[in-house]
Order: structure tokens, then sequence, then C-alpha cells
């Protein structure tokens, strides 16, 4: 079958075409062929070099979020799914097995049906992006009415975390820039302040008291406490947590912790048919360009996923 992947570290540029074996799926697991695969951050650490991710075999092949269809399950699999089902999965990475792949076998509890109407390419933006937002607001466990601040709100992770927010009955007060201002607005931002290192002391402006919690897709760090009340909570996805100051708690999370939560990630598809949740694809490439895929990633400014189409 063909992949994209790499061989050494280093730029875009080592991304190729590497044909492998088709694998073949185990007991609990389903194989898709893959029709579409998004482009995350991630998948140029891994790619970048061994200090980014020192876990990476060679060959390595990237890719978290895959859509396509079903074509074989496991022996002895339980599963409400079919051969022939339009499906979307979260994947782990681990040497070749990752969505940058025409076939992949996952484990069944990360796969469900794909939005029905949804095209290949919307679906995959959804399972790692839109889980990672589920995760966010489940661990900052708070409660219709409170009020959440969200940085980084025009990307992937932000922009789901805003519908998921007002979904969950929050007061949402997102960062943009200025040619953002509309599209977080359309999300359903309750407050849409201008984005950067005074973000924080916008939002204390905008609720004195401080926010009772923040979903920090930006990375800006132990600068999100001014935004915050006392006792109130921050969840980063970079790594960085500890106690803060006046109470606060930071809590850095990873989506691994949701990889095979079924349940949740249907949910994320009921929603999108629901039309509380905006599918946003910016371009897609056919896999022999994922080198051109990576290097639009890292030029920055795409509003909407990036998808490898096989």
């Amino acid at each position: 079958m063909k992949a994209v992947g790499f061989t050494e570290f280093g730029g875009p540029d080592v991304l190729r075409i590497l044909e492998l074996p088709a694998p073949e799926a185990g007991p609990g697991e389903v194989r898709i062929r893959v029709h579409a695969a998004t482009v995350n951050a991630v998948d140029a650490l891994q790619r970048s070099g061994p200090a980014q991710s020192p876990e990476a075999q060679q060959p390595f092949v990237p890719g978290m979020e895959a859509a396509g269809v079903v074509d074989q399950i496991g022996p002895g699999t339980d599963t409400d799914l079919s051969v022939g089902d339009h499906v979307m999965a979260i994947v782990l990475p681990s040497g070749t097995h990752g969505a940058y792949a025409e076939q992949i076998a996952v484990p069944v509890d990360s796969v469900v049906r794909a939005p029905h109407g949804a095209t290949d390419a919307q679906a995959a933006s959804l399972p790692m992006n839109g889980l990672t937002a589920r995760l966010a607001l489940d661990t900052l466990g708070l409660e219709p009415g409170q009020t959440v601040a969200i940085t980084g709100a025009a990307g992937a992770v932000g922009g789901y975390a805003v519908q998921l927010a007002k979904g969950d009955g929050l007061r949402v007060v997102a960062d943009a820039s200025e040619q953002d201002e509309t599209l977080i607005k359309e999300l359903g931002a309750d407050a849409v302040l201008r984005r950067g290192a005074e973000y924080p002391d916008r939002v204390r402006a905008e609720v004195p008291d401080g926010v009772d919690g923040v979903v920090d897709a930006a990375s800006l760090g132990a600068l999100t406490a001014r935004a915050v009340r006392d006792g109130g909570r921050v969840v980063t996805l970079r790594g960085f947590d500890g106690p803060g100051e006046r109470g606060i708690a930071f809590e850095s999370i990873v989506v691994f912790r949701y990889a095979r939560e079924r349940a949740k990630l249907d949910r994320l598809r009921q929603q999108v048919e629901e039309g509380r949740i905006t599918l946003r694809v910016a371009k897609t490439f056919p896999a022999e360009q994922g080198a051109e895929a990576h290097r639009l990633l890292a030029a920055g400014g795409v509003r909407g996923r990036l998808v490898l189409t096989f």
C-alpha cells in the first residue's frame, strides 16, 4: 500500500511516498481504506527530529486523524460497523502505523461513522482535534452559566472548544486577530477580544472577577493566570502545568486519554449532524504533495484543516 512518511528527520522535504505491507485487522480492530488524513502540528513535530519525538521509529508514518471506508473487520470483533461503512477515526501513530496511509487498522473503540453529509476531508478533521477540545472542557469541569476563556480560538482545537463550550451552556470569551473576529463570532463566542500577550488583561476588563477557567490552545502559559478568578483552572495543550498564584490550577492534557472513548467521538458526530459543530477544511492535497501541505502548515495563518487525500 501507499503511505506518506519519512526515513530521516528534517524539514517537509523528508516526507516521501513509502510502499508498505497492508495491515490486517486483528481481534478488536477494523481496517479502514483511508480516503483523507489531516495534517496537524504534532505531525510536523514528529517529522522534525528526535528532540521533539524521541520515540519515533524509522520509517515513520505520521497522522492522527483519518476518514474512509471500513474494508475489514478483525476476527471476533464486537461492533455495529459493517464493511463499506463510511467512518472517521483517531489514530495514535507508532512506526509505520499512522493515518497518512491508504489502509490502517485501528481499535474499534477509536472509530465511529462519519457525520451524515460530510465529505471524507471534513470528517477527518474532527476526531483528534474535536476530542482534544472535549477533553479540555471535561478537565475544566465547569457548570452551565460559568465563563470560559479560550485562546487560539481560530485554530482547530480552539474553534471546536468554542462551539462545544456553548453546547455545554458556558459563556465564552475567545481571542481573535482582527481578520478572524467574524469567524469566532460565527462560531458562537459571547465576547471576542484581540489575541496576544495582552489578551488576559482584556479578559479581566470584560469579566472583572475573572473567568472560571481557560482552554489555552495558543500556549500563553502562565500569562493566562491574569484572566482567571481565584481558585480557577487552566487547561494547557503544550505541557505547561503546575500550581499558579491565587490557588489557580494548571493542568496539561494529552488526547491519548480519549483515544478509545468511542461514545464521546460519536457524540461529536451527532453534534455535527445537529449543526452544533462546524467542520472547516482549508485545502486538500493529493498524498504525493504531503511535503507541500507541511510547508503551508509551517507558514502559519491557515484557517481550517489541511488534508491529504488517498
